[in-house]
């Protein structure tokens, strides 16, 4: 099978690639955030209960959590369940705030189960961040509905890799910051 990659794109190797550009912002951080004291101003998961529902993508409220999609989602459907306290850990959570958060991620993996016929889930919580956390000064959980031969099986089963950022702009900036650290 003979490609022709586009300008910039790198040697073709057999592999389609999903290029997803958009996702850079996440990577990079931009609007998030750092580090894991990071106080409420400017956090948006105490930003986006303030929205209605559609503009904020929460998908159900609760007394003292709220369901959202992951703007930057692992696979389809990925949603998060989130304190509206501002808490950095699972154990700042009362015990209220416990039993709800694990009532709505039940209720989160039957909708999911009958909405989209998921096969399973990666469900946790990244605390802090050096473990991963995103947005470590706010707690979340993800619920990640999984199929079989989903996104982690891609580059075997479907000959696809997903990549955030074309080729020739990281080879640009990898370039231009070459030689200063």
């Amino acid at each position: 099978m003979s490609q022709v990659a586009p300008e910039g794109a790198g040697v073709p190797d057999e592999y389609e690639r999903l290029w997803t550009p958009h996702r850079m912002a996440y990577i990079k951080g931009e609007g998030k955030p750092t580090g894991d004291d990071a106080d409420i101003e400017g956090c948006p998961f105490c930003e986006i209960p303030k929205f209605g529902d559609a503009e904020g993508l929460i998908v159900t409220r609760g007394r003292t959590m709220y369901v959202v999609m992951n703007k930057f989602p692992y696979n389809s459907g990925h949603l998060m369940v989130v304190p509206l306290r501002h808490v950095p850990d699972y154990t700042d959570l009362d015990t209220d705030e416990v039993a709800e958060m694990g009532a709505l991620t039940q209720e989160a993996m039957r909708t999911i189960r009958a909405a989209m016929g998921a096969h399973g889930f990666n469900i946790g919580m990244n605390q802090g961040q050096v473990a991963g956390a995103g947005i470590a000064g706010h707690l979340h959980q993800h619920i990640v509905p999984r199929w079989g031969g989903d996104a982690n099986f891609m580059p075997i089963i479907g000959r696809t890799k997903t990549l955030p950022q074309l080729l020739g702009d990281t080879r640009a900036e990898l370039a231009a910051a070459w030689g200063r650290s």
